[in-house]
């Protein structure tokens, strides 16, 4: 930080910014001075100050109240991001006294949700009870923007051709396959598999545009002339079950999740014949040795198990 940067940090007071927030809020010294239990006097001191501070004007005062000026408006923006901030941190830091030891922030896609996630922190959970894990579900490209901006430490998610991964580390987590699914009388319900070109005589239920299986599917029919049927989108893999089962078209699932939701209605699923049906989930960090320690344990117990199951297939080959 240089000098000036510093010299302008020690001139700004919390809670002269507190009570800029709040004069901004209610349009009125007064009113600001009830609400905080101090005098208007005191208030108008502050305020004085903290444009001295900033050198510059930042309220328009008249007999009505106050309004903003522009650096005031800027300021205000500001003032709330730096105070939403100090509320989190002591959120977060009460809970350390609580005993809560460490802190991960973690984004996932749908499909590591509701595959593997639930088992494998909920493991680590049994192990490690004073870590708390704040989760959060994401479309895979929002997983790689939120690790790439430092809004969150860890992320989950299939890396794939269709998001740039520049600039982030990542290590291999799971595996899955992409089946289709369809009710149990359905035409195609009999074959052991089939190809993307035959789904796409059939009316599709999809997942939202951003999401890695959409942007698979339009990918893939990008590379053919025929147009892609997808007349329904929703947010949900229970919600895609629930349309197909009442014969509203067919889909794409990966192969773990319809076996945890298949009893949604009278479905079956058939082995998608297609390289890219084959997809791998991957564990992504700006930088996995810079993460703090209770994050570096969560990455290597998302990551041995996987790497323990490589293992045994290369002993049984």
């Amino acid at each position: 930080m240089k000098s000036s940067e510093r010299s302008f940090a020690r001139r700004i007071d919390l809670t002269s910014l507190q009570l800029f927030v709040a004069v901004c809020e209610l349009g009125s010294i007064g009113r600001a001075a009830e609400r905080e239990f101090i005098a208007a006097s005191a208030v108008s001191k502050r305020l004085s100050d903290l444009e001295t501070a900033v050198d510059t004007a930042l309220l328009y005062r008249h007999s009505r109240g106050v309004t903003l000026t522009p650096a005031g408006e800027s300021l205000l923006h500001h003032a709330r991001t730096v105070l939403f901030g100090l509320e989190r941190m002591q959120g977060e830091l009460s809970e350390y006294a609580d005993g809560v030891r460490g802190h991960v922030r973690m984004h996932a896609n749908i499909s590591a949700i509701v595959q593997f996630l639930p088992e494998d922190l909920g493991a680590f959970a049994s192990e490690h009870s004073q870590v708390k894990i704040d989760l959060q579900e994401h479309l895979s490209q929002e997983v790689l923007n939120a690790v790439r901006d430092g809004a969150t430490d860890l992320g989950v998610c299939h890396t794939g051709t269709t998001v740039d991964p520049e600039g982030l580390q990542s290590r291999t987590y799971r595996h899955d396959r992409l089946v289709v699914v369809m009710p149990q009388s359905h035409a195609l319900a009999d074959r052991e598999s089939i190809t993307f070109a035959e789904v796409m005589e059939w009316d599709i239920v999809g997942l939202q545009a951003g999401s890695s299986i959409s942007l698979a599917m339009r990918q893939a029919a990008g590379q053919t002339a025929k147009p892609l049927r997808q007349r329904m989108q929703v947010t949900s893999l229970d919600a895609m079950c629930r349309m197909i089962d009442n014969g509203l078209g067919i889909g794409l699932l990966p192969d773990r999740a319809f076996d945890l939701m298949h009893s949604v209605g009278q479905l079956t699923a058939v082995r998608l014949n297609e390289p890219w049906a084959e997809r791998e989930l991957r564990v992504v960090a700006r930088d996995f040795e810079a993460l703090p320690v209770t994050a570096r344990l969560l990455v290597e117990h998302l990551t041995r198990p996987n790497a323990l199951a490589e293992l045994q297939q290369q002993l049984a080959a």
